[in-house]
């Protein structure tokens, strides 16, 4: 059994992962900018000092020159600003005898500039050589605590640039908090709803719907299939209750009728002669078909129907069922034409059975929903890759909202309809047996002006 008190709801997991994510993204980001930025700016300080020593060896290659020696006043004037930015000078001669020198001891504790690199605090030293005419001479030692010297400029900048990172990082998970609350909610909402809904359809409640629409296609598409399934689900049980009803009628009229018919006749209210017991025999006779069309469509709809595959003629059936049929719509004196190719036998691979049955089903309901001086159209044509048969009457039609349903079981629509004696199973094997011949079928009908149904046969070629 599931602890709930351990689950989460789509929506918080949701949000937690892509906070995270995104604060362990702004976290390594943060780590890769400030490693860059203080790399940077330490090359930076570098090329500076570079330039500095540049410079200190040309001013004292000026000084030489003008003096053409080394006294103890030989830019000396260099050591204030060397004190200042927190760097030692010793000049020597040729001979590297020192002329003067700065003292590291006074710069450690100056508060003007600070030491930053691995090694801070260790006295580092480069002696450049001093130049004149090509000849060395002196040197000058510029010493120093650590690779790179910071002022309190360079201090505060980098201060600046670490706190800028900080507020942003700040600045962006709050963003992040946001985003995936919304984003969250777009995912969450839709899937709440589609999952209430399947929890009460599950329960049989299958008249709840979605009205949470997203503007994720593939949410909407979930919520869509889910609303279908459940006036599906909605029909079908709808379908199964006037089931039960209408083959408790169907098979309670004959019963009901033989009952009487028995009870009276023992009675001696009605006479036992031929004509009454023939009477009762067409009941017998008409609850054996519909016990007969049931076990047929058991059989096609369980796949327990083995087809007996050939080669057919489509035009040599149609014409032979219609001709069946002539005497009938005769006697109700409805008008029934057949055109159909003469030079082409509209050939199909199919059971030679099924196919009849499935026409005579079709021409059935036609002429007994057509009222007398009806018509009935019926023609048969080869079309591209398909052999086409059509039927077409005058009856009484559909109603528009019955159209979607008159293959279900035992379906026949308003009463009008019921009062025609049938069980409402013909075309739900019409149905099934097309299906099992890859055909398809097509019903247009307007109420009172009458029915056109299409089937659709794949032709051999």
């Amino acid at each position: 059994m599931r602890n709930i008190n351990s689950m989460q709801s789509i929506r918080k997991r949701l949000s937690i992962i892509l906070v995270c994510t995104a604060i362990l993204a702004l976290l390594l980001s943060t780590l890769f900018v400030n490693i860059a930025v203080s790399r940077t700016f330490n090359r930076y300080l570098v090329e500076i000092q570079n330039k500095r020593d540049i410079r200190i060896v040309s001013y004292l290659e000026d000084v030489y020159k003008k003096s053409g020696n080394w006294s103890k006043t030989s830019g000396i004037e260099l050591a204030h600003e060397a004190y200042m930015s927190s760097y030692c000078l010793t000049l020597k001669d040729q001979n590297k005898k020192v002329v003067w020198g700065m003292n590291a001891n006074d710069i450690v504790h100056n508060i003007n500039v600070n030491m930053s690199g691995k090694n801070e605090g260790v006295y580092t030293t480069s002696t450049l050589k001093i130049k004149s005419k090509g000849k060395i001479v002196g040197y000058i030692d510029i010493g120093q605590y650590g690779p790179v010297l910071l002022s309190k400029e360079d201090i505060s900048f980098k201060t600046s640039i670490n706190e800028s990172i900080i507020l942003s990082i700040l600045l962006s998970i709050l963003i992040t908090i946001l985003i995936s609350i919304f984003i969250s909610k777009q995912f969450s909402n839709p899937l709440s709803q589609v999952s209430k809904v399947s929890v009460h359809l599950s329960n049989g409640n299958y008249h709840e719907r979605s009205n949470d629409k997203s503007s994720i296609i593939e949410l909407e598409d979930l919520r869509n299939s889910m609303n279908t399934l459940g006036e599906k689900l909605q029909h079908q049980d709808e379908l199964r209750k006037r089931l039960i009803a209408d083959i408790s009628h169907e098979v309670r009229t004959p019963l009901n009728v033989l009952q009487n018919n028995f009870e009276a006749m023992i009675d001696g209210i009605f006479p036992v002669d031929n004509e009454r017991l023939a009477y009762l025999n067409e009941e017998v006779i008409r609850f054996g078909k519909l016990l007969d069309n049931l076990n047929a469509l058991k059989e096609i709809e369980g796949n327990k129907i083995v087809l007996d595959v050939e080669e057919i003629s489509l035009k040599d059936i149609l014409c032979l069922v219609v001709k069946e049929f002539q005497l009938i719509s005769e006697n109700k004196k409805i008008h029934m034409t057949l055109e159909c190719s003469t030079s082409k036998q509209c050939n199909i691979l199919g059971d030679r059975d099924k196919i009849k049955q499935v026409i005579i089903n079709l021409l059935s309901n036609a002429v007994k929903f057509t009222p007398e001086q009806g018509k009935i159209n019926i023609t048969l044509k080869e079309s591209d890759e398909k052999v086409i048969l059509k039927i077409q009457d005058t009856g009484m039609g559909i109603k528009k909202e019955d159209l979607p349903y008159i293959f279900e079981r035992l379906y026949r629509g308003d009463k009008s309809r019921h009062e025609i004696e049938g069980s409402g199973i013909g075309l739900t094997i019409v149905r099934n047996i097309l299906a099992l011949h890859n055909a398809d079928i097509d019903v247009k009908s307007k109420e009172g002006k009458g029915c056109a149904v299409t089937v659709r046969f794949n032709r051999t070629l």
